[in-house]
C-alpha cells in the first residue's frame, strides 16, 4: 500500500472490483480496499444475474456458474402457477468465487488490493475529496487520492461523509432474509417467485436453485411492514409450509434500496457506484449487473478525469450522464412500476394470474406480464413498454 493513488475504491464487491479493473485498465494508479478479511465472504445476495447484461461487462467463467436458468414461475396467493419460458438466459452464481476472481482480474490489470482495510473517514482539500483514512491491522493511515469511488453498499458512509444524501425511505427499503438450504425440491431450470400479503407484504419470496436440491430461498418485504413482523418470520413460515425437510446451511439478512438512483452520485473528487448509488433494479431488487455496468462507466470516466487533471463534480457528472443513458432512465420507469405493483391486493394478483394463464406460454413475455398486472392502471402500460424496449 502506497500513500498516494490516482483512485481509491472503497468496497471490493462486484461493483468495486469492476471499477478498479476499468480504472486500472485505462491507465490509473488504483487501490481497492475491502474491510472484510476475504473478498466474497460473507455472501449477502440471491446470486442471480441475466446473461445479456453481465456479458457487457465481463466474460463468464464456467466455475462462476452454479446453475443456468431458462425461465421463471410466478405463484399467486392461492397457489396458481404461471410458467414463463424466456429466450434470455439467466445464471445463479457462486458469489464467493465470482467476487474473489473479479478482484483478481482487477489486480491483473494493475490495481493494488488490500483486505482487512477499514475506511473510517475521508480527506478533504478546500471541500474536494482528496483521499481517505484507513485502519489496517491495527495501524491508521491517510491515503491520498485524486478520486475516491464509494462502492460501500447501502446507506454509503463514503457518500454521506462527502455530503451526499444516501438515505432510503422505509417504503423503498426492502428488508430481506435468505437461507441457502438443501432438500428444496423444485424444477431447478426455473427461478420461482411467490406473491401475497400473507407471504411477503410489499415484496416477494424467491427460490433461486443452485442444483441438486440446493437453493437460495429468501424474501424481501417493504420496510413499512417489517416493523410489524420481521422478514425472517415470513421466511420461516414459508419454509415450514412448503419445504418442511429443508436443511438450513446459511442464513443472512440485510436491506436493499429499491428506490430510484440517488439524485446526486458524484461530488468534487468522489463517485458512488452500485448499492451506494441506489442503482438496484427497484422491481426485482437485483443489483449485480446494474452495479457492474455503472462501475465500468465510473472506472473509465474516473481514469480519464485523472489524466485531464479535472476531478470536479462537473467533470465527473459525465459518469452520471452515461449511467442514465445505459440503465438509469429504465430504473426510473421500474421505480414507477414498483410503486404500483407492490401495492396490488391479493385479489389483483389472482386476477393477473388468471389473465396470464389464458395466454400461450410463448406470449408470456416480461412486458405482457406487467401489462396484465397494470389492468387497473393503464396509464403505466407505456412506461412498461419503454422499460422493456
Amino acid at each position: 500500500m502506497n500513500s498516494s493513488y490516482d483512485i481509491v475504491i472503497v468496497g471490493a464487491g462486484p461493483t468495486g472490483s469492476t471499477a478498479a479493473r476499468f480504472a486500472a485498465k485505462n491507465g490509473a494508479k488504483v487501490l481497492l480496499l475491502e474491510k472484510d478479511r476475504e473478498i466474497g465472504i460473507p455472501v449477502r445476495c440471491a446470486e442471480g444475474v441475466g446473461e445479456k447484461g453481465i456479458l457487457t461487462v465481463v466474460d463468464l467463467e464456467p466455475s462462476w456458474i452454479a446453475k443456468k436458468i431458462t425461465g421463471i414461475t410466478l405463484n399467486s396467493p392461492s397457489g396458481q402457477t404461471v410458467q414463463i419460458d424466456s429466450n434470455e438466459v439467466g445464471y445463479i452464481l457462486d458469489r464467493k468465487r465470482f467476487d474473489y476472481d473479479l478482484a483478481q482480474i482487477a489486480a491483473k490489470e494493475g490495481a493494488d488490493v488490500l483486505t482487512k482495510a477499514y475506511v473510517y473517514d475521508l480527506l478533504f482539500d478546500n471541500g474536494t475529496v482528496c483521499g481517505c483514512k484507513v485502519e489496517h491491522l491495527g495501524e491508521k493511515y491517510e491515503i491520498k487520492a485524486k478520486i475516491v469511488i464509494g462502492a460501500d453498499g447501502l446507506e454509503s458512509r463514503v457518500g454521506r461523509w462527502a455530503g451526499l444524501k444516501t438515505s432510503t425511505s422505509m417504503a423503498d427499503m426492502e428488508t430481506c432474509a435468505q437461507v441457502t438450504a438443501q432438500n428444496i425440491d423444485v424444477n431447478d431450470n426455473y427461478c420461482h417467485m411467490y406473491f401475497g400479503k400473507d407471504m411477503a407484504p410489499g415484496g416477494y419470496i424467491w427460490i433461486f436453485p443452485k442444483g441438486n436440491g440446493l437453493a437460495n430461498v429468501g424474501l424481501g418485504i417493504s420496510g413499512i411492514y417489517a416493523k410489524e413482523k420481521p422478514p425472517i418470520y415470513y421466511l420461516d413460515k414459508f419454509l415450514k409450509t412448503h419445504f418442511p425437510k429443508a436443511a438450513i446451511l446459511t442464513t443472512v439478512a440485510g436491506g436493499v434500496p429499491c428506490s430510484a438512483t440517488l439524485d446526486e452520485i458524484v461530488a468534487d473528487g468522489l463517485m458512488l457506484v452500485g448499492d451506494a448509488a441506489h442503482q438496484v433494479n427497484p422491481v426485482s431488487g437485483g443489483g449485480i449487473v446494474n452495479g457492474m455496468i455503472a462501475a465500468k462507466i465510473a472506472g473509465q470516466v474516473a481514469a480519464k478525469a485523472v489524466q485531464e487533471n479535472d476531478v470536479s463534480k462537473k467533470r465527473l457528472e459525465e459518469y452520471a450522464k452515461q449511467w442514465y443513458n445505459a440503465e438509469g432512465n429504465k430504473n426510473k420507469l421500474f421505480y414507477k412500476l414498483k410503486n404500483y405493483v407492490f401495492k396490488m391486493t391479493d385479489d389483483d394478483l389472482e386476477e393477473t394470474a388468471n389473465i396470464l394463464l389464458k395466454l400461450p406460454v410463448g406470449k408470456r413475455t416480461l412486458f405482457n406480464i406487467f401489462k396484465s398486472a397494470l389492468f387497473k392502471k393503464p396509464s403505466l402500460i407505456m412506461d412498461a413498454l419503454k422499460a422493456f424496449s
